[in-house]
């Protein structure tokens, strides 16, 4: 993704991005790079346990490279862990943490180091490449490795996502808008990695979902490639040929100023349907703006995550990181399958139980092919505030449903 520096200098200034979110901006554009797939396959993947013995967890956290932010991530994802473990009833998880820094071999060589301690599971890392070399050093070793990327490029074989994909959220918008007769999407996305791989995530999902893609328009991050592709935006949006507006939106300065410009041009959701790949609630200084009202955005269960946060506020003096609910869900699926007295739990048929596992985020299951499905509540904007449109299913169907 470019600098938010490249937006600058034109007649009206974006929002420039806080530190604290450069770290998920560059997780989403390192988890976009295709980095290669594992191919190994087959339910005999992974180790077996004792169900009635502590299972050796390793968690691999970005701790080490000074930087500020990926040191808070690391403390959310490692107290989070610790946090699933302790409620963890009918479980015991032996949870030891790994520093890997930045660095793919680091954290190769911290996995081959927890596996030589007697790991049966590596959950992490964080950035693709570490986690695709991660997966290809663990599966010569029949380990499994629930990786908190969202990119499902990577996933397969001994290699799962813990991540929330573009996937998920292209299919839980489309399929509502489907259920309300928005069924011809244009397609609005930024020309970097992260912008092209959401466009082809929402041109998948529509047609699973049976929609139509009547269009797609590419913008440069950038005030001027904004105000560029804007008038194009806005004659399709009054052609009569468009039901909904699907923007990838993935840089954080983006979404404020593209729908800024498209209102000022007369388009907003009252005339033609915005959808956001993105949260739309974050930060929360975005609920009050005028042309986000009525626009449509998924969300995970609102009610566990902020229970989540305030535990971990009130036991950890601070917010906890947006990724370092990943950890609590990866130890929770871990717990829960030792909790049934699974010896399997950790090998692939049992990380893949159709039924899925419950965490922070919700429901939320591991797809076969080691990408997930997350069940996922429609929200919009109304008078300022998040409304739910439709609820998070509580149960799953079976695969493909």
């Amino acid at each position: 993704m470019r600098a938010i520096a490249s937006i600058a200098g034109t007649t009206r200034p974006l929002s420039i991005l806080v530190r604290t979110l450069a770290v998920v901006s560059a997780f989403v554009v390192a988890a976009c790079e295709p980095v290669g797939m594992n191919t190994a396959s087959g339910p005999s993947i992974g180790q077996q346990i004792d169900p009635g013995a502590p299972v050796p967890v390793a968690l691999l956290v970005p701790g080490g490279s000074g930087d500020a932010d990926l040191e808070w991530l690391s403390r959310s994802l490692t107290n989070a862990a610790r946090m699933a473990a302790a409620d963890a009833e009918g479980a015991q998880i032996d949870l030891r943490v790994y520093q890997t820094g930045t660095s793919a071999a680091a954290a190769v060589a911290r996995a081959n180091e927890a596996a030589d301690d007697g790991a049966k599971i590596i959950l992490g890392p964080l950035f693709a490449e570490s986690a695709n070399a991660v997966g290809t050093a663990m599966r010569a070793r029949n380990i499994n490795v629930l990786s908190f990327s969202n990119n499902a490029e990577i996933a397969g074989g001994n290699l799962f996502v813990l991540g929330n994909t573009f996937d998920n959220v292209a299919d839980r918008l489309i399929g509502y808008g489907v259920s309300q007769n928005k069924r011809r999407l244009l397609i609005v996305a930024e020309d970097d990695v992260a912008g092209q791989v959401g466009a082809a995530a929402i041109a998948g999902a529509a047609a699973r979902n049976g929609a139509t893609v009547a269009g797609r328009v590419n913008h440069p991050v950038s005030q001027s490639g904004i105000d560029g592709v804007a008038p194009q935006i806005a004659n399709a949006a009054r052609s009569g040929q468009v039901d909904a507006i699907f923007m990838t939106a993935n840089n954080l300065a983006v979404l404020p100023y593209l729908t800024e410009t498209l209102a000022e041009a007369g388009v907003t959701s009252q005339v033609t349907q915005f959808m956001g790949l993105t949260r739309w609630d974050e930060p929360a200084s975005r609920l009050s703006m005028p042309q986000l009202q009525g626009g449509w955005f998924a969300l995970p269960d609102t009610a566990m995550a902020g229970q989540f946060a305030s535990r971990y506020r009130a036991a950890h003096g601070e917010a906890p990181h947006i990724l370092g609910s990943l950890a609590y869900d990866g130890v929770a699926a871990i717990a829960a399958g030792a909790r049934a007295g699974n010896r399997n739990a950790l090998t692939k048929s049992g990380l893949t139980q159709s039924s899925g596992f419950r965490g922070i985020n919700g429901l939320f299951r591991f797809r076969p092919d080691g990408s997930n499905q997350r069940a996922m509540s429609v929200a919009t904007i109304r008078n300022n505030t998040v409304v739910i449109l439709d609820p998070a299913p509580r149960r799953f169907g079976r695969f493909g449903s």
